[in-house]
């Protein structure tokens, strides 16, 4: 629904990825946008609905500046990017995941941005992390301090690859995040593999490509059978693992005590795109 508003309040282009591409003069507009149409459908923001901004910032790097241009003709360099998110997330406490906020050789920047909104919301690694093979290979996922990882399934991966990556995560405290790939089929199984898995949430793209809707009907279809079938599991709030640095080194060893086991549902986290 909030979708529909938006392609019928304003005027954008579809990205590849099925989502719609807007200009706006501030940062925080498109998110007051959202914020606007909720508060007209009746929804509140942070119990209704959460969001996760896809930050994509190997996307937004001007190498010949050597900054991450976030907004047209706007430059920062990765420290500032830092406080650019820590007051977006103070401002949109509904914001509860950031997806790629650094490239991976910003990882002094990832650092800090998990220390400081790693209690308020996930830290998660996409394209920033290495490959699903490269991970397993060297039984290691803390390259960069994140709370989770974007696993795929490409052509190079197999079922047993992703539930492989998917127990490796899970032991070392973070959460999985099952992702769609670029120049996919209508193919819907990614969605059967993340609720039958339990991760935590699933990245599907925007709903203007007919792939990415395949998936987002057979979510709901999955959704309905488990109403039906009474075992369908709920969460009133999320629950952010923050770890310090000693605790994360523990838990990359397998000896920290286990967090709270989860209560909640696979979500989905829509993808935005760069304007």
């Amino acid at each position: 629904m909030i979708f529909l508003i938006l392609k019928q309040q304003i005027t954008g282009k579809m990205s590849h990825l099925g989502c719609l591409t807007i200009n706006y003069d501030t940062i925080e507009q498109p998110l007051l946008l959202i914020q606007g149409i909720c508060a007209n459908l009746g929804l509140e923001m942070g119990t209704n609905l959460h969001l996760a901004i896809n930050c994509a910032a190997h996307e937004l790097m001007d190498y010949s500046k050597g900054k991450y241009e976030v907004m047209m003709g706007t430059y920062k360099n990765a420290a500032e990017m830092v406080d650019l998110y820590v007051e977006l997330i103070n401002k949109f406490p509904s914001i509860i995941a950031l997806i790629d906020p650094f490239r991976k050789e910003d990882s002094e920047q990832w650092d800090s941005t998990y220390n400081a909104l790693g209690s308020k919301c996930y830290i998660i690694a996409g394209t920033a992390s290495k490959s699903i093979s490269k991970l397993l290979e060297d039984g290691n996922i803390g390259i960069l301090r994140c709370s989770g990882l974007i696993v795929k399934h490409t052509n190079q991966t197999t079922m047993s690859d992703l539930v492989e990556m998917t127990n490796l995560i899970d032991s070392k405290k973070h959460i999985a995040v099952f992702g769609s790939a670029e120049g996919e089929s209508s193919d819907d199984s990614l969605v059967d593999l993340a609720v039958g898995l339990g991760v935590r949430f699933i990245k599907l793209g925007g709903l203007s490509r007919g792939e990415r809707v395949t998936k987002y009907n057979r979510l709901f279809t999955i959704e309905e059978e488990l109403v039906q079938n009474g075992t369908l599991g709920f969460s009133e709030e999320h629950t952010f693992f923050y770890l310090n640095e000693e605790a994360e080194k523990a838990a990359m060893a397998g000896e920290l005590p286990e967090p709270p086991e989860p209560i909640f549902a696979t979500e989905v986290v829509e993808q935005s795109a760069k304007t």
